[in-house]
């Protein structure tokens, strides 16, 4: 049996997704003859993992957390020219679809699937399904219509981080030299599966919006950098690469590289990224401004940007009437929901709709009720709500990340004791470079072992956050602040009990040392 690229046109097809393992697609191919299958990438829920789809005659079963075995059934079954009983969840679709049929409830069903719709069910390596590329429409009236649009950038390692990524690229167009496009795709947080799972399962749409991007600024490098770790992500991009640069009907602007960088939380901040780029000893963040669209990667004009804004960039090139230009945050977002939770999920939501609906996809495996939400990773900012809009400005307005993380907690956790932790890694992990940051992270630690020493010093520990918020010279200073100061709004009582000896949780130590 031939491999089959791309989407499999075939009426019959086994789609496998279990990552780096490949011990399921393994044994499905070992007992295929005539039945293509073809590896995918995650669908961003774990909890249905491996997950192999067996699609006959425009109906596509769901076989959750499959075993090589039950791999083995679905395609001997398919052989004899039938779908095996013991499905999950089974969706009716066109034959010829090429993007994932999704269920009509379930964890897969919470959202939209625009970003994403193409994860989990095509050959992530594979070029043959594209009949045209957003590079290839990406001109001055595209540029145009996305600047109306007003698409604002998306994670800490962006450039352009919630501010519209257009005035990036015109800076880096207006500027001395000649320009570079870097996809910052080092998260290097594990809470964080957005990028990951779309350079998983659809590296050829980051690429394509990172290609029209390079078109849209005159750029001649485009650059993706990535997390040493990020084995298969690696992979999966060099082959779209040489699957790309062997095309005959397109003509590219240029041939993406892939560069590794360290697996360090402060290698992903855009201009540390940067240093690392350059091959930097020591990362440290560098002063704005000049921007790096102005100043970047060895002097040039460098226009950086994540997979997952590339990705909203590919979107509203084909799709812009998917995408609501009277909108402040245009587009959906992805978020990863983690925590205390059985399973982590990424799911896709519309800036319009509530990150409530990212529960959905999860189950809570807490101590009794959410007590409380961690909203925008590392950094992120502590909620007892999630009843607000998952967009920039709903989740700036009220003091949360967003770098598309939810972590939901329960009764157990201390709230004084995520602040802690957090203020200590931002203590240990800083670069070193500012004072704000370097000196008021291991303020902020200190004040508060103060409140387990019995004194909570509310007014000094608010006017540091502020200082550190203001004046840090990059985010992760600026974002290092936000989880001690939204704790102290959130759970003000939390931090008197501990002043007092008690903690309200039962997670840190009954008496005062």
């Amino acid at each position: 049996m031939e491999d089959v690229p791309g989407v499999v046109s075939e009426t019959t097809a086994v789609r496998v997704s279990d990552g780096a393992s490949g011990v399921v697609f393994d044994a499905a191919l070992e007992a295929a003859s005539s039945v293509p299958v073809v590896t995918v990438g995650s669908p961003g829920i774990s909890a249905l993992e491996p997950l192999v789809l067996a699609t006959h005659d425009g109906h596509t079963a769901f076989y959750a957390d499959c075993t090589p075995e039950q791999a083995r059934g679905v395609v001997e079954a398919l052989e004899d020219g039938e779908l095996p009983e013991g499905e999950d969840r089974g969706v009716e679709h066109d034959s010829e679809t090429k993007t994932l049929p999704v269920p009509a409830d379930g964890p897969l069903a919470v959202g939209e699937r625009h970003v994403l719709e193409r994860v989990g069910w095509v050959d992530p390596t594979s070029v043959a399904d594209y009949e045209s590329f957003a590079f290839e429409r990406a001109t001055g009236d595209a540029e145009a219509e996305i600047s109306n649009l007003g698409l604002l950038g998306r994670g800490r390692g962006d450039g352009a981080t919630d501010v519209p990524v257009a005035e990036a690229w015109q800076t880096a167009r207006e500027s001395e030299g000649d320009p570079v496009v870097v996809v910052n795709a080092n998260e290097a947080d594990e809470r964080n599966q957005t990028d990951e799972i779309l350079l998983e399962g659809a590296p050829a749409d980051v690429l394509d919006g990172a290609l029209a991007v390079a078109e849209f600024v005159g750029a001649d490098d485009v650059v993706v950098y990535c997390n040493e770790e990020d084995v298969l992500a690696q992979r999966r991009l060099q082959e779209t690469i040489q699957s790309l640069g062997e095309m005959a009907d397109h003509e590219l602007p240029t041939l993406p590289q892939v560069v590794t960088g360290p697996d360090r939380y402060i290698a992903g901040e855009p201009t540390m990224a940067l240093e690392s780029l350059e091959g930097a000893d020591r990362l440290e963040a560098r002063l704005r401004p000049p921007s790096p669209a102005k100043h970047g990667l060895y002097g040039r004009p460098t226009v950086v940007h994540t997979p997952r804004t590339l990705a909203q960039v590919r979107q509203a090139i084909r799709s812009p009437e998917r995408f609501d230009a009277a909108d402040s945050d245009p587009g959906t977002r992805l978020v990863t929901i983690g925590g205390d939770v059985e399973d982590r999920a990424t799911v896709e939501l519309p800036t319009g709709g509530s990150l409530a609906d990212a529960r959905e996809a999860v189950e809570f495996a807490g101590s009794g009720a959410v007590k409380m939400a961690v909203v925008g990773g590392q950094f992120g900012g502590l909620t007892r709500s999630l009843d607000l809009a998952p967009s920039a400005p709903a989740l700036a307005g009220a003091d949360l990340g967003t770098d598309g993380v939810v972590e939901l907690f329960g009764e157990s956790q201390c709230a004084v004791a995520t602040a802690g932790s957090r203020a200590a890694f931002a203590k240990s992990e800083n670069c070193g470079r500012c004072v704000p940051c370097r000196e008021g992270s291991k303020q902020l630690t200190d004040l508060l072992r103060d409140v387990y020493d019995g004194e909570y010093k509310s007014g000094k520990l608010a006017e540091l956050t502020r200082v550190m918020e203001t004046s840090s010279t990059c985010s992760f200073g600026r974002d290092a602040a936000r989880t001690v100061a939204t704790a102290m709004d959130e759970f003000e009582t939390e931090f008197e009990a501990h002043a007092e000896g008690r903690c309200p949780s039962g997670a840190c130590r009954s008496e005062k040392p």
